[in-house]
């Protein structure tokens, strides 16, 4: 082509000192013009005519491709294959051309592969399956196996050598490719020991305070696993980490359909004392009571008779305490109590005693899992628990405080008024 353009050019009387260069150069720019032809046919009208189509498909996995831009890098290929053929027009560089242009197409190859390998990412995660089964790690290790070989490809064809002969170079380096890809290889071995255990999955909320982390799993990569926190900031934890330390997972919390409340209430011990009858006919008249002491006192009445009990002293036979009263009530409130579930651990019992008074701890579990809600919920019953302990003749432990030691020492407050 080049030798036809400079013998019309000679033809048309130009010197051969003038004639030749003119040729190259026009020669170049047909070649330069047939690749923008060819890119602007590939991209203005052929992916137009494909995003038509692809907007009228009822399926999504095209629209993500299209998404992610894979036909867009495709398209690329169109002037690097127009330059590549017409590279014997120039014999003296037709080689190099051909390996420059052969590298840059293995570029725009794996460029593309790694919006193809998101595609297939993003399509894989809208099925509920990617919860459990994260393939994200996987493909990355795909992809990596895919750079190398591609790097490998492209530096024999710069160099006209055999692929075959640099591969059988990398056996040699093992030991540094380990040490390049110790976090990789381990991350996707830790990877597939959490896939196969089922021991995190997307949305999982995990609990790590070694590394800062408490939140929901976001993202699980080959090499890290990131945790958004409660206050919105993101925690990136090594994903061998999972393996090698512990960390609470609160999975079986979610799936169980209920949250656990767990909480006590210190009572001052100096304020337990037995039931006497006027207390019994006071708390007799509470609705959540009514047949609770109804039965009581008939079960104590029967054992006092029929042990001969003398029952002008509380301390003799069987009789009720408003401690224990105050927990058949609690019981009973949160039976009755809509956001509590009934088919859970239900608890309410003692704990140890101790220099700060007898704990009363409520272990159930609340149907509400939602963060704001069962937070309310325990706020509420604990709220009603605290009004109503004085109705009881108990008191709730608690530090003195300023007030009182005011008390007393008999400070009076002015500001206060006769």
């Amino acid at each position: 082509m080049i030798e036809v353009i400079i013998s019309r050019l000679r033809e048309l009387g130009l010197e051969i000192q003038y004639a030749e260069p003119l040729g190259w150069i026009a020669g170049i720019a047909c070649i330069i013009l047939l690749a923008l032809l060819g890119n602007f046919i590939v991209k203005k009208i052929l992916l137009r005519i494909l995003h038509f189509v692809v907007r009228g498909s009822r399926s999504d996995w095209d629209d993500i491709l299209l998404k992610r831009k894979v036909f867009h890098r495709l398209a690329n290929l169109a002037p690097a294959l127009v330059i590549y053929f017409a590279a014997p027009i120039f014999p003296a560089a037709q080689d190099w051309i051909q390996r420059i242009i052969l590298s840059g197409m293995a570029i725009i190859l794996l460029v593309s592969l790694n919006a193809f390998s998101n595609a297939v990412i993003d399509i894989y995660n809208r099925y509920d399956i990617s919860r459990e089964r994260p393939i994200k790690g996987a493909v990355q290790i795909i992809m990596i196996l895919i750079y190398t070989l591609g790097a490998v490809f492209i530096i024999a064809t710069l160099m006209n050598r055999s692929p075959w002969v640099l591969l059988s170079g990398i056996g040699a380096m093992t030991a540094i490719l380990l040490l390049i890809f110790k976090d990789s290889i381990l991350g996707f071995i830790a990877g597939m020991q959490l896939s196969a255990n089922k021991m995190v999955r997307l949305g999982d909320w995990i609990e790590m305070p070694k590394l800062g982390a408490d939140g929901d799993v976001i993202d699980i990569t080959l090499t890290t696993v990131k945790v958004q926190n409660w206050d919105k900031t993101i925690s990136t934890i090594p994903t061998y980490a999972l393996i090698t330390d512990s960390f609470k997972n609160w999975r079986g919390m979610t799936e169980s359909g209920g949250r656990r409340i767990k909480r006590a209430i210190y009572i001052d011990m100096s304020s337990i004392k037995f039931c006497a009858p006027e207390m019994l006919d006071k708390f007799e008249k509470i609705h959540f009571l009514r047949g609770y002491i109804k039965n009581k006192r008939k079960e104590i009445d029967e054992y006092n008779l029929a042990h001969n009990v003398d029952t002008s002293t509380l301390v003799n036979g069987r009789n009720l305490t408003n401690i224990g009263t105050l927990r058949a009530y609690i019981a009973a409130y949160l039976k009755n109590h809509p956001q509590i579930s009934q088919n859970m651990t239900f608890l309410i019992r003692h704990l140890q005693p101790t220099p700060t008074g007898l704990p009363i701890e409520i272990y159930v579990f609340s149907s509400d899992q939602e963060w704001a809600r069962y937070e309310g919920i325990q706020a509420d019953i604990f709220d009603h628990i605290l009004a109503v302990i004085p109705e009881f003749d108990l008191r709730v432990f608690q530090n003195p405080s300023g007030s009182d030691f005011k008390a007393m020492a008999g400070y009076k407050d002015i500001s206060a008024g006769d």
